[in-house]
C-alpha cells in the first residue's frame, strides 16, 4: 500500500518551511509552530487538505500580527525559494496559499500579488477560487492579466484557476452556467510555448464540454490544423465527449459512431472480484468488412455506490486502423482497489465493451 498523502504534512517538511521563512524574518518560532500544529489532538485523524489548513491557521500566531506584513513575509519567502531553485510546480506548500486565502479573502487587493508570487512554487488554484465567488469581475480582468505574465506558472494559473469544474475545488456556477468570459483567455493561450499551461486549456475545455458541448466542438474545428499543440490540445479537450459517445466529436476525430461491419463478441469476465483484487476480461473483436476500419475501443464499468446510484467510468483500450478480416482477442484487468477518489461498494456491478461510442457487449459481475 503506498503511504497516506496526508504524511506528506510531517516534520521535515515544516523545518524545511521554518528554515525559509526565518531567512526572511528572523522572529519566527519554528518550535512554536510545530507545536502548534503536531500537538492538535485532531492533527492525526485530518486529510492531507485539512492538514494544510491547520498548518495555514497555526501560522497566523508566529507571522507578524500586522495582516500586509504577514502577507509580505509569505511572499518574500516564497520568492527567496523560487531565487535558489527556480520554479516549481508542487502541492506541498499549499498551506502558504491556504494562509492568504483565509487570512486575506476580505483583501483581494493585498492577496492578488502573493498569489502571482506563490503559484510559482505551488499553485494557487484552489486559493483563487473563492476569490472568483466573491470578487467575480475583479478576478476575471486578472485572470487576463495572468495569462500574459512571463511566468508560465502564472500563465497556468489564469487557466487552471477559473476552470468551471476543477477537481477537488470549488464549484463555479456562473462559469458552468456561461463559460464566455473564458474564451478570450484560453484563445490566447492555445499556442502557449508551456506544456503545463497548454494541459490546462485543454482541461479547461473538458469542463466546458460537460455542459456546453457545442462550444468546445466550434473550436475544434476552429483550431483544427493550427499547430500539432492546438491539435492536441482539442484532442485532449474533447475526451469527456469522446468517452460519452457524442456523434460529431466522434466524426470530428474520424470515427463512425457505432460501426458498421465490426463486431465484439464472446465476452467473458469474472463472476466476482474481492476489493482490492484485479478484476479480469476478455473479448473478440472482427472486422467482418472489406474495408479497413478507423476503430475506437473503450470499456465502462458501471459502479455500485454508497447511495445505490450507478455510477459509469469509461476507459480507453487502444484506437486505430483495423484491416478488412482482422481479429483480435483482446485481454484487460481492472484494479477494484480503494483510493482517495474512488471507493468501492459489494454488490452488483456491469462492465460494457464500447466500440465507436456505443455499447456493443457487456456482462455483469458481482464486488465481494
Amino acid at each position: 500500500m503506498p503511504e497516506p498523502l496526508k504524511n506528506l504534512v510531517n516534520t521535515s517538511l515544516l523545518r524545511s518551511a521554518g528554515a525559509d521563512l526565518k531567512a526572511v524574518y528572523p522572529a519566527f518560532d519554528q518550535d512554536k509552530w510545530e507545536k502548534l500544529v503536531f500537538e492538535d489532538p485532531a492533527f492525526p485523524n485530518l486529510e492531507l487538505k485539512q492538514r494544510f489548513r491547520l498548518v495555514a491557521a497555526t501560522l497566523r500566531p508566529v507571522l507578524p500580527p500586522d495582516l500586509k506584513e504577514a502577507l509580505d513575509v509569505v511572499q518574500k519567502t516564497v520568492q527567496h525559494m523560487i531565487d535558489r531553485e527556480g520554479e516549481k510546480l508542487t502541492y506541498l506548500y499549499g498551506f502558504l496559499n491556504d494562509f492568504v486565502e483565509i487570512y486575506a479573502i476580505d483583501e483581494p487587493e493585498l492577496a492578488i500579488p502573493v498569489f502571482e508570487t506563490v503559484t510559482r512554487w505551488c499553485s494557487a488554484e484552489f486559493a483563487v477560487r473563492p476569490f472568483i465567488l466573491r470578487y467575480p469581475e475583479r478576478m476575471f480582468r486578472q485572470m487576463m492579466l495572468w495569462s500574459e505574465h512571463p511566468s508560465p506558472m502564472v500563465r497556468r494559473l489564469s487557466s487552471e484557476g477559473f476552470r468551471p469544474r476543477l477537481p477537488w475545488g470549488l464549484g463555479i456556477p456562473a462559469l458552468k452556467k456561461d463559460p464566455s468570459v473564458l474564451l478570450p483567455m484560453l484563445e490566447k493561450l492555445k499556442n502557449d510555448p508551456a506544456e503545463t499551461v497548454r494541459r490546462s486549456v485543454a482541461n479547461n475545455l473538458n469542463d466546458i464540454a460537460k455542459d456546453h458541448p457545442d462550444i468546445v466542438l466550434d473550436i475544434a474545428r476552429r483550431w483544427k490544423g493550427i499547430s500539432p499543440e492546438t491539435d492536441w490540445i482539442v484532442r485532449h479537450a474533447s475526451r469527456g465527449l469522446l468517452k460519452k459517445g457524442n456523434a460529431s466529436a466522434l466524426a470530428h476525430f474520424g470515427f463512425e459512431h457505432g460501426i458498421e461491419g465490426v463486431t465484439v463478441s464472446d465476452l467473458t469476465c469474472d463472476a466476482s472480484v474481492h476489493i482490492g483484487d484485479r478484476f479480469s476480461f476478455s473479448f473478440v473483436i472482427h472486422n467482418e468488412s472489406t474495408e479497413t476500419k478507423t476503430v475506437r475501443l473503450e470499456y465502462t464499468i458501471v459502479y455500485q455506490t454508497k447511495s445505490g446510484k450507478p455510477s459509469r467510468k469509461t476507459f480507453k483500450i487502444k484506437e486505430g486502423k483495423m484491416a478488412p478480416g482482422a481479429r483480435e482477442t483482446v485481454s484487460r484487468t481492472q484494479r477494484f482497489e480503494d483510493f482517495t477518489t474512488r471507493k468501492h461498494y459489494p454488490g452488483e456491478h456491469k462492465i460494457e465493451i464500447v466500440l465507436n461510442g456505443k455499447t456493443s457487449d457487456s456482462a455483469v459481475f458481482h464486488v465481494v
